[in-house]
C-alpha cells in the first residue's frame, strides 16, 4: 500500500471548508495541517476539522511530511504563496486563478517546471462524473462533428442577495469584497474553459465584450475598482470548434452548457454538480423529417459514468456545500507525483485558460499564444466503444 500523501492547506476561508470536507473522498491524501494569516480563523477551521496549525508558512514550509500545499488564499496572493512554496520544492494544488497577470503564471509554470514540481490548478470539475460522461459521449461521436458551443455562468443578482450574511461551515464569511473585485470571468469561467480546452484542444481567438453594469455594489463604496459583473466572449478554437461564453453576476442563475453537432446535441444544466445529467437530442433521420415537427428527437439521458468507489460525499442534506469533490483536483495532484506523470489538473492548461480569461476581459479580438499538452480523460471513463 503506498502511504498517503501529506498536504497543507494555506488559506482557511470560505472555500476551504469544501476541501476538508471532501478530503475523506482520497485515502491517498493525510491533512498534515493548515495555515492562516488570520491566526483566529486558523483555530476555527483546525477545531472545526480536526486538522492541526502551524504557527507560520516557514514552519508549514519546513515540514518534510507536506509534499503538496494547497493554496486555497485570496486570489492576490495566489502568485506569492505558489512561488514560496515551489521555491520550497514542494509540489502545489492552487486555487483558480493561478495568478492574476499572465506573466505571473507563467513565471509559476516555467519555476515548477525547472524544479521538476507538479503544478496544478483548479477547477477540478473536468474530473468529475458529469464532464467525464459528456467526453465520453463526445469520444463516442453521438453528436457526429461538434461544430458549435453555448455556455452560461451566470450566478444571478448577487448585489441583490443578503451576500454579507453568508459564512462556511467553520465560520468564515463569503469574500465579497475579493469576488467583486476579481469579477465572474476570472472566478468562474475557467469551469467551462477546462472542459471545452479539454474536449476541443486549445483556442486561438477571442472576441469578447465586457462591462461594469452595476458599479454600486457595496453600499458606501462607488465600485471604481470592482471587476466588469458581465463577460461574453466567442472563442474559436484550433479544432474549428466554436464557443460563445457568457459569465455575470447580474442574469439569473443559469451554468447550462450545450454542445451542438451535425448529428445532434449534448446539454448539461448544470456544472456544479458533479452529479448532472447529460443528454442527447439526436437530428431526426431524413426518412422521417417529411412527418416530424422538429428536427430534433426528445432529450435521451445517458447513465453517467463513475469511479468504482463512487458514491463520494459531496454535501448532506442542509448543509453550505456544493455538490462538487473539491479535494478532487488535490487527489489528481497526488496520484500524478505518486505515478510519475502530468497531471490532468496540469498548469500549462490553467496558463491557457488564464490567457483567455483576461482576454475575455477586454473589448475585441485578441488572439491566443499559449498551448498546452493534450488531458486524457480519467481511466474510469473509458475508451470509446
Amino acid at each position: 500500500m503506498q502511504e498517503p500523501v501529506g498536504i497543507a492547506i494555506v488559506g482557511c476561508g470560505y472555500v476551504a471548508d469544501y476541501y476538508a470536507t471532501t478530503l475523506p473522498n482520497h485515502p491517498q491524501l493525510r491533512a498534515v495541517g493548515v495555515y492562516d494569516r488570520d491566526p483566529e480563523r486558523a483555530a476555527d477551521f483546525s477545531r472545526h476539522h480536526g486538522i492541526p496549525v502551524f504557527a507560520s508558512m516557514a514552519d508549514l514550509l519546513a515540514d518534510e511530511s507536506v509534499r503538496i500545499v494547497v493554496n486555497l488564499t485570496n486570489p492576490r496572493s495566489h502568485a506569492d504563496v505558489t512561488r514560496s512554496a515551489l521555491d520550497a520544492g514542494r509540489h502545489v494544488y492552487s486555487e483558480k486563478p493561478l495568478a492574476l497577470s499572465l506573466a505571473e503564471a507563467r513565471e509559476l509554470v516555467e519555476l515548477a517546471e525547472s524544479r521538476g514540481l507538479t503544478l496544478g490548478a483548479g477547477p477540478c470539475t473536468l474530473l468529475g462524473e458529469t464532464a467525464q460522461t459528456l467526453w465520453r459521449a463526445l469520444r463516442d461521436g453521438v453528436v457526429g462533428r461538434p461544430r458549435l458551443v453555448y455556455a452560461e455562468l451566470d450566478d444571478g443578482a448577487i448585489h441583490q442577495m443578503p451576500y454579507w450574511t453568508w459564512v462556511s461551515e467553520s465560520g468564515a464569511p463569503w469574500p465579497y469584497l475579493d469576488e467583486f473585485r476579481v469579477g465572474p470571468a476570472l472566478e468562474h469561467a475557467a469551469y467551462y474553459l477546462n472542459w471545452l480546452t479539454a474536449f476541443f484542444g486549445p483556442v486561438t481567438e477571442v472576441t469578447s465584450f465586457s462591462a461594469l453594469v452595476v458599479p454600486g455594489k457595496v453600499p458606501g463604496m462607488t465600485g471604481c475598482d470592482f471587476a466588469p459583473d458581465f463577460t461574453t466572449a466567442t472563442l474559436r478554437f484550433a479544432s474549428g470548434v466554436i464557443a460563445r461564453l457568457t459569465c455575470s453576476t447580474l442574469a439569473p442563475e443559469d451554468r447550462a452548457l450545450r454542445i451542438i453537432g451535425d448529428d445532434g446535441v449534448l446539454s448539461v444544466t448544470e456544472c456544479w454538480d458533479y452529479g448532472a445529467g447529460v443528454t442527447l437530442r439526436a437530428v431526426v433521420p431524413a426518412e422521417r423529417r417529411e412527418t416530424c415537427d422538429h428536427y430534433l428527437e426528445p432529450p435521451v439521458t445517458f447513465p453517467l459514468v463513475r469511479p468504482a468507489d463512487y458514491p463520494h460525499r459531496y454535501r448532506e442534506p442542509g448543509e453550505d456545500m456544493h455538490d462538487m469533490d473539491f479535494a478532487r483536483g488535490v487527489a489528481e495532484v497526488a496520484d500524478a507525483v505518486i505515478e510519475r506523470r502530468r497531471a490532468r489538473v496540469s498548469a500549462r492548461q490553467a496558463l491557457h485558460v488564464l490567457e483567455i480569461i483576461l482576454a475575455m476581459t477586454e473589448c475585441g479580438t485578441t488572439k491566443i499564444e499559449s498551448t498546452f499538452e493534450p488531458v486524457t480523460p480519467m481511466p474510469w471513463a473509458g475508451l470509446p466503444a
